[in-house]
């Protein structure tokens, strides 16, 4: 695959989960920048990283998808500008220290929102990921930001009855073995 190839590829699994492309996309050596706000699989490296993170976004927003708008590359990274959209149809749990750190009960809203990413390339893989996100712009689709009344109440009832954390809980075992997932077909492959 060549990098503009690879970098849709990339968006692709995210949008899909599909284990197999992820071998053929993602290096074993891959790491995400942006790993920081997501459940602890998401950091793992490889193809596990990726098809985590696809779970765990794919679990808060349903028809994800990432239309590319520009795409620019050299040999070693991919500069790409896209839209996330979907439609956020479950909690979208975001984390702090591997921890739960917020989360926000569905809404039933829609996103669409232009983020960039610059992807680095080695071994004809991407081997690399950190972005720009517009996340303001988001949380205001959601109606979180700036915060309701009601909004506030509702993310608050969320963290003291327990749904937050078993959101949380819910998403890092989606994520989890999302990863493990990639485990089994890159020994596929390899067997």
């Amino acid at each position: 695959m060549d990098a503009t190839e690879l970098a849709h590829g990339l968006f692709r699994i995210l949008e899909t989960g599909d284990p197999v492309l992820a071998a053929e996309v993602v290096h074993e050596d891959f790491r995400n920048r942006e790993a920081a706000v997501s459940p602890a699989a998401c950091a793992l490296p490889g193809p596990a990283g990726v098809l985590a993170s696809s779970a765990w976004m794919r679990s808060a927003f349903s028809d994800l998808t990432f239309p590319v708008l520009g795409i620019a590359h050299n040999d070693e990274q991919v500069w790409l500008r896209l839209r996330m959209r979907g439609r956020h149809a479950g909690p979208f749990v975001r984390f702090r220290d591997g921890a739960l750190g917020q989360a926000i009960p569905p809404t039933g809203r829609d996103v669409d929102f232009e983020q960039i990413h610059v992807l680095d390339l080695r071994d004809g893989k991407v081997v690399g990921h950190e972005a720009v996100r517009d996340d303001v712009a988001m949380l205001g689709q959601l109606g979180i930001f700036p915060p309701s009344p009601g909004t506030a109440l509702g993310m608050l009832a969320w963290r003291v009855t327990g749904r937050a954390a078993r959101a949380a809980a819910d998403v890092t075992a989606k994520a989890a073995e999302a990863a493990a997932g990639a485990v089994r077909v890159n020994r596929g492959q390899s067997g």
